[in-house]
């Protein structure tokens, strides 16, 4: 379990925290409306009224107790920059922050900030992936191009071998395991044979997934 302070109780800092809290782990919500903090102190495990962009009253929170910090502030972007600055200032490493533009990306990265936030285009990215790609219900980029992918594994594949499946002549894709009935079977051989509804995991460059999707749509 970990904890973890979100800075900002809007829409996509409290969907954060309620996340989180679900998960098995503890929030602290900071805002600096009082109306805000009321409406949500029994919802997450601490709130806290506070002027965030004032380092002084950042350091009384005793934000070094807590593992990550998320800035989930709102449009206000200098707001958000003054406290991301304070946070860094107070020496917190692990800091993720919501822009909300190209330009408050790039100035949050000057500050040193790695883990930056587009909601709406990150969003947006999935929702036409999975427009594109009806037959992946989730995906993780990993970055330089490599994804894993989740398959529902339609009737018409019944019968079909990883071998079949999988094969790319040009980049290898790897089976990671299937999800069948509750039971989750991993070191799958390519002589494996698929099942109606079978989850399966698969994870390779992007290109390779690309070129394998017509026949497992």
């Amino acid at each position: 379990m970990s904890h973890f302070t979100i800075i900002g109780l809007g829409r996509f800092g409290l969907a954060a925290a309620q996340e989180l809290i679900h998960l098995g782990h503890t929030v602290t919500g900071v805002d600096n409306d009082p109306k805000v903090a009321d409406k949500y102190v029994n919802h997450l495990t601490q709130v806290v009224v506070c002027d965030a962009t004032d380092e002084n009253a950042l350091m009384e929170l005793g934000l070094t107790g807590s593992d990550t910090v998320l800035v989930a502030i709102g449009e206000d972007m200098q707001a958000s920059l003054l406290c991301t600055l304070a946070l860094k200032t107070l020496g917190l490493k692990d800091i993720w922050v919501k822009a909300n533009t190209r330009a408050h990306h790039t100035i949050v990265s000057k500050l040193g900030v790695a883990r930056i936030i587009h909601p709406e285009e990150d969003m947006g990215a999935r929702v036409a992936q999975a427009l594109n790609y009806p037959m992946v219900t989730d995906f993780i980029g990993l970055g330089d191009g490599f994804y894993v992918v989740q398959i529902i594994v339609k009737t018409r594949l019944e019968g079909r071998t990883l071998a079949e499946v999988c094969d790319d002549n040009q980049q290898i894709i790897e089976p990671l395991l299937v999800k069948r009935d509750g039971e989750i079977l991993r070191n799958l051989e390519l002589d494996f044979v698929l099942q109606t509804n079978d989850r399966l995991l698969l994870s390779g460059k992007r290109s390779a997934l690309t070129r394998i999707a017509p026949r497992l749509s």
